[in-house]
């Protein structure tokens, strides 16, 4: 699945988001297994479960706002993981040569 590059607008991070949600809504309950396997593993798809279950339990009254939170700091981890493979593949960029 293809990210937004950095040029992209929040328009157009935005619209890319719902759809990507709409997509998520949509689909079939393994079919969405598959992927969060494929693209996260196990291991961070049950550390997520855990922080996501303690932090709901500790703060029931703010499960909105923590779920919000929890689908940014999604989002951010994987921000910083494409930062992380960019730097680790500059050096060997075909456009440094």
């Amino acid at each position: 699945m293809a990210r937004p590059g950095p040029g992209i607008d929040a328009k157009r991070k935005r619209e890319l988001a719902i759809e990507f949600i709409r997509q998520i809504r949509a689909m079939d309950r393994d079919k969405l297994h598959e992927l969060i396997l494929a693209q996260a593993g196990e291991e961070l798809a049950q550390f997520f479960l855990a922080y996501a279950t303690d932090l709901m339990k500790r703060e029931p009254g703010r499960a909105a706002e923590n779920a919000s939170s929890l689908l940014l700091i999604g989002y951010l981890i994987r921000c910083f993981e494409e930062g992380l493979e960019s730097r680790a593949t500059a050096p060997n960029s075909p456009m440094l040569h």
